[in-house]
């Protein structure tokens, strides 16, 4: 970390995308016209609102996106409650890149993925997912696993259903949790949806949602086979100040948001259990 990465930059906000009705997709960039920093797929940044508040995100847009910064986000608080009431032109604080990423360009390169995602947990694997469709060949095969509440709340319907699923190499799988009309897809919880697919154990496993999700999913994942070395997730929910001040996300001997928010779940073992 760099002393950079603790001054903030203004941002202006340019598109806001309507993804889902608590989902919002903010395009920022700096009043000059340009992306606020680089990152890499997994890395979380601080959006502040002045006199409102401030919050981690992780930053949706992958790092080939040379063009701007993007951020999925839930309306459930204070400040995302405020996020969701701007318009485009209005004004926030930026500053980042913060916590360790996903390790595109060590471990995972070369190797078939599988991203395993529920709900708002899409938002930190699409930066992943389109960094490695961006640099196509130094991956193996591509299996999304995707699933929510109902198709309504599904997060970049229209990027998964236009841009991923025309793909090659790129096997989607939809899901969501009850039937719903006009939805002919799969109906059903993820971790019995993954079990039905039967992914290749060969397979790097990448995987966020809510934590009743991880929980289930991962234990499917280990019947059928798959070793927690495989299975990567993140966990930036916990974090506040980003530089290991707070305390707020410190568990046994680590900080999330310094030694995160990218674990693999193998080294969460290690921790106390306490998420």
């Amino acid at each position: 970390m760099t002393n950079e990465t603790l001054i903030p930059y203004l941002g202006v906000v340019t598109d806001i995308r309507i993804d889902t009705p608590d989902v919002k997709t903010f395009r920022v960039l700096t009043p000059d016209g340009v992306k606020p920093f680089d990152h890499m797929p997994g890395q979380c940044a601080m959006l502040s609102i002045p006199g409102v508040g401030e919050a981690m995100f992780s930053i949706t847009s992958s790092p080939t996106n040379k063009d701007y910064m993007e951020f999925s986000i839930k309306k459930c608080g204070c400040l995302t409650d405020w996020l969701h009431m701007m318009d485009v032109g209005q004004q926030i604080t930026i500053r980042g890149p913060y916590g360790k990423p996903f390790p595109v360009e060590t471990e995972l390169k070369g190797k078939d993925l599988l991203f395993i995602a529920g709900g708002i947990g899409l938002a930190p694997l699409r930066s992943v997912i389109n960094y490695v469709r961006d640099n196509r060949a130094n991956y193996g095969s591509v299996q999304i696993v995707y699933g929510a509440r109902s198709k309504d709340d599904l997060v970049d319907y229209n990027e998964i259903i236009n841009e991923w699923m025309t793909d090659d190499g790129v096997e989607v799988n939809l899901t969501i949790d009850r039937e719903q009309e006009g939805w002919d897809g799969h109906v059903g919880f993820i971790p019995n949806f993954v079990k039905e697919l039967n992914p290749d154990l060969k397979k790097t496993v990448l995987m966020c949602g809510p934590p009743v999700m991880i929980k289930f999913t991962l234990q499917g994942l280990m019947e059928l086979g798959f070793e927690k070395t495989q299975v990567y997730t993140t966990m930036e929910l916990k974090m506040k100040c980003g530089v290991g001040k707070c305390g707020r996300c410190n568990i046994g001997d680590k900080y999330v948001c310094k030694d995160g928010p990218v674990f693999r779940f193998d080294e969460l073992d290690e921790l106390p259990d306490e998420y």
